[in-house]
């Protein structure tokens, strides 16, 4: 079958959380012998932090304005079997529109941002309105949501979504696997994550402060956006960027790797990042914040640990190392079993009648 993509960025990694899943479920595709093509608006920030990545048979159109792209691109997408647009695509909303005139094919969403979408809906931000209006959202003949839970039935119920299932983010368990520990990547504890307003005061709490308390132990924080005048402790080390090449490492060193929700994930619950599901395949311990639904994608106690104070943090990152490497290996058999991305790519083409 012929797709076409339009979408955030495919090339770049750089404070994009969407791309190792969309990497990983178009590259399955691809892999399965349909024709994927994925139209990336080329921005500055992305143009100067592409990561060195063979798509193989997956094309990726680079434009740079949708004047440009847009009779090619709407040739594509009207001859294409089925059309997709993803959460955060420049412009969206406008491309959509005109899909929708002149395109008589199956055409979904795939939201990888769900809580904050809609959240930005009801409060008619510019930046959600960009890649989404109310009214598109009956017009998909499918609506993919990487949460799921209640939200689901609240995109049904209150904004008309067809079709309205979860797709939750995955990982590619041949690139997110364990590795010998590098000694640039040796802590206590790391987390990893683009920087956000809504996941800072967490950040402070479980890792800032247990960094300024415990200034015997080495603390690790990776990711794009942080502001210059954000104070780390010494024993804090930084890495403005790893791509995702560089995340099996980072991951596999940790001795605690943090997962940290979104304040708008959180309340949602069933929000699962794909921080918790590469760091579980590469056998890393996690300690993770508590949201509704956790629980259905990894047993607490078991298969990570959650934070509930900072006491309990304190004494996880006591726990002797061959329990803290059991529960490492636990985590990793769940994901396996039940959160690659080539199982996403069967549970879309599922939903869509595509061939397998």
């Amino acid at each position: 079958m012929r797709w076409v993509v339009f979408g955030l960025s495919l090339s770049s990694s750089w404070g994009n959380g969407q791309v190792t899943t969309m990497r990983g479920i178009l590259g399955e595709l691809a892999r399965r012998g349909h024709r994927v093509r994925f139209y990336e608006r080329d921005l500055p920030y992305y143009r100067r932090h592409r990561d060195r990545i063979n798509f193989g048979a997956l094309e990726l159109v680079l434009y740079a304005n949708w004047m440009e792209a847009r009779q090619e691109a709407l040739a594509s997408a009207a001859a294409a079997d089925i059309v997709l647009f993803t959460s955060f695509c420049p412009e969206g909303a406008r491309i959509q529109q005109e899909c929708f005139a002149r395109c008589r094919n199956c055409i979904a969403f795939y939201d990888l941002d769900t809580p904050v979408t809609l959240a930005g809906l009801r409060r008619r931000e510019p930046r959600i309105l960009d890649y989404l209006l109310p009214a598109h959202i009956p017009q998909f003949a499918r609506y993919f949501s990487f949460s799921g839970g209640p939200i689901l039935s609240e995109l049904i119920r209150d904004w008309g979504a067809r079709g309205c299932q979860a797709l939750y983010l995955g990982v590619d368990p041949e690139r997110f696997r364990p590795l010998p520990a590098q000694a640039e990547f040796r802590c206590r504890l790391g987390f990893a994550g683009t920087y956000a307003a809504d996941r800072q005061a967490k950040l402070e709490r479980y890792l800032l402060a247990p960094a300024r308390h415990r200034p015997e132990w080495k603390f690790l924080l990776a990711g794009a956006q942080y502001p210059a005048t954000l104070a780390l402790p010494p024993n804090l080390g930084f890495f403005e960027h790893l791509r995702p090449d560089e995340l099996p490492a980072f991951y596999s060193s940790c001795d605690w790797v943090l997962n940290l929700t979104r304040g708008e994930m959180c309340a949602a619950g069933y929000s699962p990042s794909a921080r918790l599901f590469e760091a579980a395949a590469c056998g890393a311990a996690m300690l993770s914040d508590a949201w509704p639904g956790l629980e259905d994608f990894f047993r607490p106690g078991e298969e990570v640990v959650m934070l509930e104070d900072g006491g309990g943090l304190e004494q996880a990152l006591r726990m002797p190392p061959r329990a803290r490497r059991a529960l490492g290996r636990r985590a990793r058999r769940r994901v396996l079993a039940e959160h690659s991305l080539e199982a996403r790519a069967r549970q879309l083409l599922a939903a869509l009648g595509a061939s397998p």
